[in-house]
């Protein structure tokens, strides 16, 4: 299933960093969605409780991934300082840097993506990410900074999505926009469908990036596994795609992959 699957990726993909962190991964049919902050942190607390005997910082570090973010990773530290008496100890990643995390943990990922996105654009089209129509999927931590990244270099990104449906920007979202959808995910932790009405573009219940028919210059899967699957690569053909760049966890079926890879002239730059 989906965590054999990324506990197998997670081997490889730890091995790179030289760091001894492990190669599982794991998680909770938890659904943290209209949960109180209060129901959250129980949850965190609980699920911490039990899980703290099998971590150490040569064993296995969890992290953060989808449902995730710094305040549970704050709730399970919490209990395992509580639990173990020990302090400082990298045994979560994605902590605050009150307690020990890393000063650009959050933004790595999608402004790491981006700035590959903006040497290959650069160096195989001879053209800037200036009013390239970039099409992003998600809405967490790796869409948001990717989004914030793109903007800055004057990019327009159409799209922004989460589990029920996307957040279309045919013209580009604005800045305000960006402010907005933050404030609903980081904050109100509330759903897009929220936005509908309240910012500049459309809400398409049930739709992702991936099944739209808009023309798009990248396309920058940030969301979750296989969300690009046979159907969805030959649309993103369609739309005119120039470049596939993956910062989600293989994000792109196998079926997928052979669709994109079957026009050379698109750039594919895989995650994993």
């Amino acid at each position: 299933g989906v965590l054999k699957f990324l506990g197998f990726e997670q081997i490889f993909k730890n091995a790179l960093t030289g760091l001894p962190m492990g190669g599982g991964k794991g998680g909770s049919d938890f659904d943290p969605k209209g949960k109180s902050e209060g129901e959250v942190r129980r949850f965190c607390q609980s699920f911490m409780t039990e899980l703290y005997r099998y971590l150490h910082p040569s064993t296995d570090v969890p992290a953060g991934d989808i449902g995730v973010g710094g305040r549970e990773i704050g709730y399970m530290y919490g209990t395992y300082k509580r639990l173990t008496n020990r302090h400082g100890e990298a045994v979560l990643t994605g902590k605050s840097m009150l307690f020990g995390g890393s000063p650009f943990r959050p933004e790595a990922t999608g402004y790491g993506l981006v700035y590959i996105t903006k040497l290959a654009v650069e160096k195989k089209l001879n053209r800037s990410l200036e009013g390239m129509r970039c099409a992003v999927s998600g809405s967490g931590n790796v869409a948001q900074f990717a989004s914030k990244k793109l903007l800055e270099f004057g990019a327009k990104v159409l799209t922004m999505s989460d589990s029920n449906g996307v957040l279309l920007f045919e013209e580009g979202m604005t800045q305000e926009d960006f402010n907005m959808i933050v404030t609903c995910k980081n904050v109100q932790r509330g759903r897009l469908s929220s936005l509908d009405g309240k910012v500049s573009g459309k809400y398409l219940a049930g739709q992702t990036p991936w099944n739209l028919c808009i023309p798009m210059d990248i396309a920058l899967p940030c969301a979750t596994q296989n969300e690009i699957d046979e159907d969805g690569a030959t649309m993103l053909l369609k739309n005119g795609v120039l470049a596939v760049n993956e910062g989600a966890n293989l994000p792109t079926t196998l079926k997928g992959q052979e669709v994109i890879r079957s026009d050379p002239t698109v750039i594919y730059l895989p995650g994993k």
